[in-house]
């Protein structure tokens, strides 16, 4: 099966219906969700109900249960922080609610593991970004093939001796095991603007990384006419 997949959308419905125009003209036929549907952008409810209309394989990140109450706010930074209780304050208790009951890890059929931050301790929304790191969440991961988020860089880790990594747009997995990051959609921070997202060919084991441009203006002007930090709407023109 051909899945697209996505995360750290962070409440940025024009990022996400660029990369779900994008991944629908390439065919994909299931949907992966790592995480962050919402936070530091100004589009919660929208995003929440493209989401949910799509009915993906979806695991809670950190913002997600931040903002249902789950995980305490002192794990933010400031901007953060102020954009968790903006989200709580315009999204409906069914909203919420729903962020709240996301789970930690999801699996798809024998041979694909989502989580947001690691697979070997999803509970502590930790980055997967060392090969060590890579390492540990390969010990507990029992598919071939694992999804994460969380960093908002796209990078594949690869499991060996040694355990090593691509940024390569495409990559024939083959008979290795993976842990990929998808990039996020709401919120570059690998210093492209543009939204990232994958597609995943689960019987010729391929990943492809695709980059999509929206409306980047159009967004800062929403988070700054929500009231939103800056800061937020600023990082958005240097991916970073």
């Amino acid at each position: 099966m051909r899945y697209g997949v996505f995360g750290d959308i962070h409440s940025s419905i024009d990022a996400l219906d660029a990369v779900l125009f994008e991944l629908r003209r390439r065919r994909v036929e299931g949907w992966i969700c790592t995480g962050d549907v919402v936070g530091y952008g100004p589009d919660p409810g929208e995003c929440i109900a493209r989401v949910r209309e799509l009915g993906p394989v979806i695991v809670a990140g950190n913002h997600d249960w931040a903002v249902a109450g789950r995980l305490g706010l002192e794990y933010f930074n400031t901007q953060a922080q102020a954009a968790i209780l903006w989200t709580r304050r315009v999204l409906g208790a069914a909203e919420i609610e729903w962020l709240g009951s996301l789970p930690l890890t999801q699996q798809v059929g024998e041979g694909i593991t989502v989580a947001h931050g690691t697979v070997h301790e999803p509970q502590h929304f930790d980055y997967l970004q060392t090969a060590y790191d890579a390492y540990l969440s390969f010990e507990a991961l029992d598919t071939p093939t694992g999804f994460v988020g969380h960093s908002h860089v796209p990078v594949t880790f690869l499991d060996g001796t040694p355990i090593t990594y691509s940024i390569e747009p495409r990559i024939e997995l083959g008979e290795r095991r993976a842990i990929v990051n998808p990039g996020s959609v709401g919120q570059p921070r690998d210093e492209d603007p543009r939204a990232s997202c994958a597609v995943y060919d689960s019987a010729r084991r391929t990943l492809e990384i695709h980059r999509v441009t929206y409306d980047i203006q159009g967004t800062i002007g929403r988070i700054l006419r929500a009231g939103l930090p800056p800061l937020l709407g600023e990082r958005l023109r240097l991916g970073r």
